[in-house]
């Protein structure tokens, strides 16, 4: 089988297309003809060695796919040979087949295209646990999302309208707000020409959001603290501006806020039911269509580098997909 490949811990450039044997199945895991599979900033930080949980080299990334099952491990009940199913992957996602756990499997909905499918569980699941399980975001409140034209905070934006909150979105060009603007977002902050706290403060009438959802960090996350409400609440999603912040702890004393990590792949380990039941909420708001993956790009697997690259940049709006198998 054909598969992207890191054997060093280096830069993305290292990445080199191979050929390698098919991966053992085991009775509790089904094999995944790969069609399509989801690129996420994390994927980055795998291949450098800098991810909380690190393979051993040589692995390919990729953390989530969708496909059709090849083979079923003889402890496995809940699915048949050519069933259409997305999968969580801890690694291993940009190759033409995946061996994973049942239990990190989910039916696709047949109205749903395999790109649609790889764009989907990261995403969406970070952003559904995150906003309703971790920081219960309630109708009403103020939600301030970070990156909104990026992967999750576009998920973030579509989440938080559903969950009835008011949206404040952040994005560094009129055009990525446009986006966030067509997901429903109520009010745009421009953070490559306005000061970010005081249009918070001006959007919130002196109050301060509720919830913050920052997948960049950085100086932003430094502005959420100065703009934050009381018992307010900061989602840590990631660092995508490349600065990991240090927590003034007098902050969090002062207004009694919340710094509320979320590392959504832990759940598919420690706490599969919360996935899985998030999962099955999502798929029922996709089916009955009030929310989409924004898919901007598709790939072929070969370019998976240029694909990552523009992500790393900050380039891509939505999300990027690489096209593994054909139809």
């Amino acid at each position: 089988m054909k598969a992207i490949v890191c054997r060093s811990l280096s830069s993305n450039a290292s990445l080199r297309l191979e050929d390698l044997p098919e991966p053992p199945i085991n009775p509790w895991s089904v094999r995944i003809r790969v069609r399509a599979c989801g690129i996420n900033f994390a994927d980055s930080l795998i291949t450098q060695g800098r991810y909380q949980v690190q393979p051993q080299i040589p692995f390919s990334p990729g953390f989530e796919v969708a496909g059709d099952i090849l083979e079923i491990g003889e402890e496995v009940t809940r699915f048949t040979i050519g069933k259409r199913v997305i999968a969580i992957t801890p690694y291993g996602g940009y190759a033409e087949q995946v061996v994973v756990p049942a239990s990190f499997c989910v039916v696709m909905p047949e109205s749903m295209p395999y790109e649609h499918g790889a764009a989907f569980p990261v995403v969406f699941g970070t952003s559904h646990i995150a906003l309703y399980h971790r920081a219960k975001l309630c109708s009403g409140e103020t939600l301030v999302v970070h990156g909104a034209s990026g992967g999750v905070g576009l998920t973030a934006v579509t989440i938080g309208k559903k969950l009835g909150a008011k949206v404040i979105a952040t994005a560094s060009s009129q055009k990525k707000l446009a986006v966030a603007r067509a997901h429903g977002a109520d009010y745009f902050i421009n953070t490559s020409r306005d000061s970010i706290s005081p249009r918070i403060k001006e959007f919130t009438d002196g109050r301060g959001a509720d919830v913050v959802y920052d997948p960049v960090g950085g100086e932003l996350f430094n502005a959420s603290l100065h703009s934050i409400a009381f018992e307010g609440r900061i989602l840590v999603i990631g660092f995508a501006g490349g600065n990991i912040q240090q927590i003034p702890a007098n902050y969090l004393l002062v207004k009694n806020i919340d710094v509320i990590g979320i590392n959504w792949l832990a759940y598919a380990q420690r706490h599969p039911n919360i996935m899985s039941e998030s999962l099955q909420i999502l798929m029922k708001w996709y089916i009955e269509g009030t929310i989409k993956p924004n898919v901007s790009k598709i790939y072929p697997l070969e370019l998976a580098v240029e694909a990552l690259s523009q992500v790393l940049a900050r380039k891509s709006i939505g999300k990027i997909v690489l096209k593994v198998a054909g139809e």
